[in-house]
């Protein structure tokens, strides 16, 4: 529970400004004492609300029983003797027009299981954390490796009735997995509380609230306790870009736009039928900012995927002419959102020391990853441009591949202008877009040493990684959020040699410091041939610009071998470090020795969908 802060004219301005950075320590319900009786003391923001009270479980939902007095700048507050911990409640807003509409509470710390809509009171005793050596020493450098593996939770696993598990439960068997197969975080979709199983998470009704889908807030403590005590970050994602139109939730709060654009053609998104939140606003800008640091400082999250970045930035996302309204200048940038996502970024990065911040944006916005005021102040971005080639690419019969060699080479074009992060991510294998392995062309054995080399070379490009559960057992049916994976394929050696191909390019990615350190780095990759388009292949060199090493990569994605082929390398012998057709990845390679150098060139058999890793024997 958060710290409680009085309710004086001070602290009301300083949330009308959007000084507080922590709204939830003053709105909400909070443990409070009255006249030497305990209770909790009830705050809510509804501007033009006429009257608001609370009902829930302590006043047998009685309408009338305990309104809220109005203090200035829109707060609304009581005092409730006996409320107490666990107690569901709402608010009865009476609108403008008259109308009584109940409402959630925006700044609740745990809700209802859905359908239902109801706040619950949450004051339990402080939890005991046992992570303090990683909230100490977790890094966030950007010359570290960080391997992501993306998870649902409602659909890792489930119970033998199809029933959700609980956040204890899937820590220890998430936490299993991921440290087995060298993972260094996961990050986790679906965990901010949300009434439609549909929307995977992305539309939000409880800003401040894990799901109690699968349990607590304590039982999400836990979770993340546990798997920082095996090493593994925790990271989040968050939605500030829009919210659902359920009555029962922030939309109208006051029977007004509250918390979105009172103009349509600014506050509705047409895409997701949900609302955008009014930036320029400072009580709402303090609302999703203060929600951020709480699952920072409360849940010891170490990092926000945040999700949808283009569509705030862009007035026009996704609407024609007519539709949208431009900036004061004529633009199409939401200049509010932009300045909301610098001071999001500030805030975050100066009070949750150790942090990250992921943006999801799929436009050329120059400057995501630049820091502010001059860019957005994000820590790194998910490369989609280069998420859409790969894909395409490898996607293609291996004999049109050459005209389409281009797009495996692209991305070294512009892979330094901003912190990239490749993601494979839930979107490219739900909504008959195929799972990964699916997506290769050709005969069984063909698609998964495709999907192999196509990891391989995930692996070996620059940029943090992501993956998304089930790919890395070579799942062959696409996600379905209403089921478990189909955990019984990694019992065949198809599935589970895959897996042992991702562990193996995570510990190498994690112990090669040509790997990881120059991600970022003009000299952190040097093309060795990137022009062999006839015959489907790519040499280049991982190099750590601060240090000596290097590892060279040779792709052959065609479908018919490559003998003796020729790698220009300074001097020395070589060996493979990694075959993806490496009889244990479930090829049919045969070993690579140590390969001598004659005149400046290695010559190295190279199997068809396979990508080999070498260094210095």
């Amino acid at each position: 529970m958060p710290d409680t802060l009085p309710l004086t004219d001070d602290t009301l301005r300083d949330f009308a400004n959007g000084a507080l950075v922590r709204p939830d320590q003053l709105l909400g319900a909070h443990p409070d004492t009255q006249g030497g009786v305990t209770g909790m003391r009830f705050a809510v923001w509804a501007p033009n609300a006429q009257r608001v009270s609370v009902i829930g479980d302590f006043n047998g939902w009685n309408h009338d029983e305990h309104p809220l007095h109005r203090h200035g700048w829109g707060v609304w507050s009581t005092f409730v003797p006996h409320a107490h911990h666990g107690q569901l409640y709402k608010y009865i807003v009476t609108t403008p027009d008259g109308r009584a509409v109940h409402k959630t509470d925006p700044y609740a710390h745990s809700m209802e299981l859905r359908p239902g809509l109801a706040a619950r009171v949450w004051a339990p005793e402080p939890y005991a954390w046992g992570d303090e050596h990683w909230m100490r020493t977790r890094d966030a450098g950007v010359t570290r490796p960080i391997s992501v593996y993306e998870v649902h939770l409602g659909s890792w696993a489930r119970g033998w009735s199809n029933e959700f598990l609980n956040y204890r439960e899937l820590a220890h068997r998430i936490g299993d997995h991921v440290t087995h197969l060298g993972y260094t975080h996961v990050e986790l979709m679906g965990v901010l509380e949300h009434p439609f199983d549909g929307s995977w998470g992305y539309q939000v009704t409880g800003y401040y609230a894990p799901t109690a889908r699968h349990g607590t807030p304590e039982d999400f403590k836990y979770f993340v306790n546990h798997l920082h005590e095996r090493g593994v970050g925790v990271l989040l994602d968050w939605v500030p870009g829009h919210f659902p139109t359920d009555e029962g939730g922030l939309a109208a709060y006051d029977g007004t736009p509250t918390y979105e654009y009172a103009d349509p053609r600014k506050g509705y998104h047409p895409d997701w039928n949900t609302l955008i939140f009014d930036y320029g606003r400072h009580e709402v800008a303090a609302f999703l900012i203060g929600s951020a640091l709480s699952w920072l400082q409360d849940y010891h999250i170490d990092g926000l995927r945040v999700d949808a970045v283009a569509s705030m930035l862009h007035l026009d996302f996704s609407r024609r002419a007519g539709e949208w309204l431009p900036n004061g200048y004529g633009g199409n940038h939401n200049l509010e959102a932009i300045w909301f996502l610098k001071r999001f970024n500030d805030a975050v990065h100066h009070l949750a020391p150790g942090t990250i911040t992921i943006a999801e944006e799929s436009t050329s916005f120059p400057g995501v990853t630049s820091p502010t005021p001059d860019g957005l102040g994000f820590d790194y971005k998910w490369a989609m441009g280069w998420m859409n080639d790969t894909l395409a690419y490898f996607e293609q019969d291996p004999i049109y591949r050459q005209y389409a060699h281009h797009k495996l080479t692209f991305f070294n074009v512009y892979r330094t202008s901003e912190r990239y992060m490749l993601p494979i991510s839930h979107d490219e294998v739900v909504h008959l877009k195929k799972s990964l392995v699916e997506k290769m062309p050709g005969d069984w054995w063909q698609r998964r040493a495709g999907l192999r080399a196509f990891l391989a070379l995930q692996w070996a490009t620059p940029g943090k990684k992501l993956l998304f559960m089930g790919q890395e057992f070579a799942q062959t049916s696409e996600w379905n959020h209403d089921a478990s994976l189909p955990w019984h394929l990694t019992a065949y050696a198809d599935h589970a040699d895959v897996m042992t191909l991702v562990r193996n390019l995570n510990f190498l990615y994690r112990g090669h410091p040509a790997l990881h350190c120059g991600d970022h780095h003009e000299g952190g990759m040097r093309w060795i041939n990137a022009d062999d388009a006839h015959r489907n292949a790519y040499a280049f060199a991982r190099r750590d610009p601060g240090g000596q090493h290097e590892v060279i990569v040779v792709a052959n994605l065609s479908a018919v071998p490559m003998y003796g082929y020729g790698v220009r390398v300074d001097g020395g012998a070589y060996r493979a470090i990694l075959n993806s057709d490496d009889p244990w990845y479930g090829g049919g390679a045969m070993p690579i020795g140590d390969l001598p150098v004659h005149d400046g060139h290695l010559f190295i058999d190279v199997p068809p969908h396979a990508v080999i890793y070498l260094e210095r024997a």
